[in-house]
């Protein structure tokens, strides 16, 4: 049997699984998953680089929102853990489904038509190579 309350036995067992490779979430960003996986495809596996130059030539919305999100990973890497920037490259890079905000459009004869704008939870993670 372990020693130690039950809060502090997984406490302990959370501590070794922890992941610490450098990341940066977005949360409600105002872009569908559909259209931030397409920037996402791009971008993943690249060097970080060669990532922030596609980002920055590629004309969708979603792109300078990843951008920027892009650069916070570095920065994370860079100072919480003393990573060499030239080394890095995008290890994972998804688009999740975040509250979809549901709006009304009038439309022709007393009807209503709904118009939902999607939201998503974007999180980049980075390695060394």
């Amino acid at each position: 049997m372990a020693k130690g309350h039950r809060t502090q036995i997984k406490r302990e067992r959370n501590e070794s699984k922890k992941d610490t490779r450098p990341s940066a979430k977005l949360s409600y960003a105002r872009v569908s998953v559909q259209k931030a996986c397409f920037v996402l495809d791009a971008i993943r596996g690249k060097d970080v680089q060669t990532a922030l130059g596609i980002l920055a030539y590629n004309p969708r919305y979603a792109s300078s929102v990843i951008e920027k999100l892009l650069k916070s990973a570095i920065a994370n890497a860079e100072n919480n853990n003393g990573m060499d920037v030239s080394k890095l490259y995008i290890q994972e890079c998804y688009a999740g489904c975040a509250p979809t905000m549901k709006r009304i459009q009038p439309r022709a004869q007393g009807r209503a038509y709904r118009i939902l704008k999607r939201m998503s939870h974007i999180t980049i993670v980075l390695n060394e190579r």
